[in-house]
């Protein structure tokens, strides 16, 4: 009888802070892969010292033997080999600026170029080299509103993340987390005196918890979908 394979799944916070709004889902996240069946590897960009895209084009020359991965041997470089190995993936950043972090885009740039090609396009005018199928899922928690969302375009400057990664990998979902406590659980420490305290208060005791319950069956169902 052959033996089932464990399903894997990495997670990366690319969030600073290792035990907040960002880390609580993907926390609840792995908990719901572990559910399914799954090995999940859970890192926190911050530990690790890497930069984005150099421009070296190493993966880019002829008869390069990159397979996809950057050349850069520096720590994320064991990271991106995981991913390549791995059934799933879950990425989650709180949004700065409006914005994801630094420190996710400059991950993106390490594991999306390598896998361009400028030889073959797909039907969806996607260029890449990767045949790899890999379940995504995106967290992103932020203190804006619903409504702020929308007025500060930030679909706009989300989606093509989400996208790419649906071109390159074959599947990827995004889960946003809205009005979270940025200085919870105490906001008269801080210079935060316009900020609705009712309002951060509902989502907290509303929709936190079903925010949390999105995340677990985020995990979950991208190991099943495998």
């Amino acid at each position: 009888m052959e033996e089932t394979k464990m399903k894997k799944m990495v997670i990366l916070n690319a969030s600073p802070r290792k035990d907040k709004n960002t880390a609580t889902l993907l926390k609840e996240a792995q908990r719901g892969a572990e559910a399914a069946g799954a090995e999940v590897q859970y890192i926190n960009l911050v530990e690790l010292n890497y930069k984005g895209c150099y421009s070296c084009m190493a993966c880019k020359r002829k008869g390069n033997q990159c397979g996809g991965l950057c050349a850069i041997k520096d720590e994320l470089r064991p990271v991106l080999e995981k991913i390549i190995e791995a059934d799933a993936l879950v990425v989650g950043s709180p949004i700065y600026w409006h914005n994801t972090t630094g420190m996710l885009r400059n991950f993106i740039e390490r594991l999306f170029f390598p896998i361009l090609s400028y030889n073959n396009a797909d039907e969806y005018g996607t260029i890449k080299n990767l045949d790899k199928k890999l379940q995504v899922g995106l967290i992103y928690t932020m203190n804006v509103t619903p409504k702020y969302y929308e007025l500060f375009n930030y679909h706009t400057i989300l989606e093509p993340v989400r996208r790419q990664m649906e071109a390159f990998f074959g599947h990827c979902e995004q889960l946003n987390a809205y009005c979270t406590w940025q200085f919870y659980p105490d906001y008269a420490k801080y210079d935060a005196s316009a900020v609705n305290l009712e309002e951060k208060q509902w989502y907290r005791d509303n929709q936190w918890p079903k925010d949390k319950e999105a995340a677990f069956a985020m995990g979950q169902r991208l190991i099943e979908k495998n």
